[in-house]
């Protein structure tokens, strides 16, 4: 068994510190920390995307309509599925990427 304290964990540049908590062929689960007015800007990804929110506020953008997310809240996306998330008081989430690496997901010199 693997155990983190989300709550805890620092991340002091709010997206610039992405925390990878585990990845493998399975998944890639990450904890960011959106600082106050920090977003994460309209994007895809070639992984089903499934976010948690921890704590805080995030506002959420898909398919032309936003949301406002709350603790407890769970969103996900398709792959290439574009979206943004958006914190205007800040907020800690969860994202997890399955499976890891996705088709198509750029791998470098592997």
């Amino acid at each position: 068994m693997q155990r983190w304290d989300l709550m805890q964990m620092d991340a002091p540049d709010g997206t610039r510190d992405p925390i990878v908590l585990h990845s493998d062929d399975g998944a890639r689960a990450v904890l960011i920390v959106l600082s106050p007015g920090q977003s994460l800007g309209d994007h895809q990804v070639k992984e089903n995307a499934w976010v948690t929110v921890l704590d805080g506020t995030v506002q959420i953008t898909a398919g032309g309509e936003t949301i406002e997310a709350g603790r407890g809240t769970m969103a996900r996306f398709d792959p290439d599925e574009r979206h943004a998330l958006r914190s205007e008081e800040g907020a800690r989430i969860v994202m997890v990427l399955a499976p890891w690496p996705g088709a198509g997901h750029y791998r470098g010199n592997r």
